[in-house]
């Protein structure tokens, strides 16, 4: 009996560690498009992926305490750069694409001149992700410093936990205005968004970062090379396009 369950353990061992999905930790602004490559990714190779979307900073903070993540796409190279010089990373954190920040408004507004529309009294609140969360916020954060908006605007910001939130702030018409990713325009139904990019001199280039994590030796190594060399494939860099960003 016992050598029969032995060689049962042993033929099952190996299908129950092949079930086991490849987890993707990856910044909210960036969800959708990644929804869309793991279709493509799945159809090309038949692995399964688990998406797992936050902020980056409160994804970064959870893979620290442990959490069970086989590769992390964040939205700026600081924090995969953070995790890999504290001992999380496989190897060096790498740009996957470059991100588009924009002005935004479901509102019938004339966005062309925003520095001046934004105050204006009709505009009582005007969304953008916090600073100290997320690089589009940052980003927000740094145009607004350079028209020297910052500390006139405190009372109207509403800060998002992620770029998730401020998406549904604007496409709710909670806030009139608010700062986000060029992919909402890509991914969302509501035809009716007002936006125009913000010029790129204005903010640091938000250089998007993946890095394969050390939880991936675990059960899912090959799965997740696999997963992170698609990423910089043809394919996948026309997909990335096709949602706003820009490639390397």
């Amino acid at each position: 009996m016992r050598l029969f369950l032995t060689i049962v353990w042993f033929v099952l061992f190996p299908v129950l560690g092949c079930s086991q999905p490849l987890r993707v930790a990856v910044a909210a602004n960036a969800q959708f498009v990644l929804k869309v490559l793991k279709t493509d990714f799945q159809k090309k190779t038949g692995i399964d992926l688990e998406i797992i979307s936050g902020s980056s900073g409160k994804l970064t903070a959870q893979i620290k305490n442990g959490a069970p993540y086989d590769l992390f796409l964040s939205a700026d190279m600081a924090m995969p750069q953070n995790l890999y010089q504290a001992g999380f990373g496989l190897s060096k954190p790498k740009s996957y694409a470059l991100g588009s920040l924009i002005v935004c408004s479901s509102a019938n507004l004339d966005l062309k001149n925003w520095p001046k529309l934004v105050n204006q009294a009709e505009i009582t609140k005007i969304a953008l992700a916090n600073p100290k969360l997320a690089p589009y916020g940052q980003a927000a954060e740094a145009v607004l410093r350079q028209y020297k908006l910052w500390e006139t605007l405190q009372a109207k910001l509403v800060f998002g936990e992620s770029i998730a939130q401020v998406n549904t702030y604007l496409t709710t018409g909670a806030v009139k205005l608010g700062f986000t990713t060029e992919a909402l325009i890509y991914e969302s139904q509501n035809k009716k968004l007002k936006w125009v990019r913000v010029d790129r001199k204005l903010y640091p280039p938000i250089q998007q970062g993946v890095i394969l994590l050390k939880h991936a030796q675990k059960e899912n190594y090959a799965k997740a090379q696999q997963f992170y060399r698609y990423l910089f494939s043809a394919e996948a860099q026309q997909l990335f396009r096709q949602y706003g960003y820009l490639t390397p």
